[in-house]
């Protein structure tokens, strides 16, 4: 017998219960959509409005136990102030992916990885990956003490991008890049002070391309993993762009 998907209206006059398994709560139509889409990623319930749930499709929802609910109730699942859209997903973690194991994938062209050295705001590094998800990067690396963990924050401000490009955490940054070396990547710092504007030192084949925080840069032990340093160049009267500003010039580059 065919699945059907089936909602369950609560009352309008009182939020959807929350759930008391725990799970992680990810929120946005883009987001809910995505990580339906995803069949790495373990679902459990999704509240939704009624235009949500339209907007989604009942092919995607019909993976999930689904429930029309109020803005106000979805609202009340989610922190404080989450534009939600009225669609709400209660779901597991994704699952650890080793680096090897996503570079084994066959693609076409050139393969880019970007190593994310230090960089903890979640909504800097959720627009990374969504433009990451937009060049074909195939993969986001980034050290597991000092990068945001997977969140509700992280996958609104990636827009689906966290069920698309993986998400991988090693131990240490400067051994990842020296893996990535004996694999044949090109390691390239991006900084203000490197030797060479971005367009000259692209070579040709695999690149890893490395990107530390506004404030304190890439640490000195990862950027001397790196095969050379080059830099965006830009107007004088700035100093530096936006992380996530810089991340989207440079595969632009890279993919020119």
């Amino acid at each position: 017998m065919r699945n059907k998907t089936r909602f369950h209206k609560p009352p309008q006059d009182r939020p959807a219960p929350k759930d008391t398994r725990g799970g992680l709560w990810l929120y946005g139509l883009h987001t809910v959509r995505a990580a339906l889409a995803n069949k790495r990623r373990i679902v459990k319930r999704a509240v939704l409005t009624d235009r949500a749930a339209e907007a989604i499709g009942k092919g995607l929802l019909g993976r999930v136990r689904s429930e029309i609910a109020s803005p106000e109730a979805v609202a009340k699942l989610l922190p404080a102030g989450a534009v939600h859209q009225g669609a709400a997903l209660l779901c597991e973690g994704l699952p650890k992916r080793p680096l090897d194991d996503v570079l084994a994938r066959e693609g076409d062209g050139r393969r880019i990885v970007l190593v994310l050295d230090q960089i903890s705001d979640p909504q800097n590094v959720g627009a990374i990956l969504r433009t990451a998800a937009a060049f074909g990067v195939a993969a986001v690396l980034v050290q597991d003490r000092h990068a945001p963990p997977e969140s509700g924050v992280l996958a609104k401000a990636a827009s689906g991008a966290l069920d698309i490009v993986p998400y991988i955490e090693v131990v240490n940054i400067a051994r990842a890049l020296e893996a990535l070396g004996e694999k044949g990547f090109w390691r390239i710092a991006l900084a203000g002070d490197g030797e060479n504007t971005l367009k000259d030192a692209k070579p040709e084949g695999d690149i890893a391309l490395v990107l530390g925080s506004e404030g304190s840069g890439i640490r000195r032990l990862v950027r001397e993993s790196c095969d050379q340093a080059a830099f965006v160049p830009i107007d004088a009267k700035m100093e530096s762009l936006n992380v996530s500003n810089a991340a989207a010039v440079a595969l632009y580059e890279m993919r020119r």
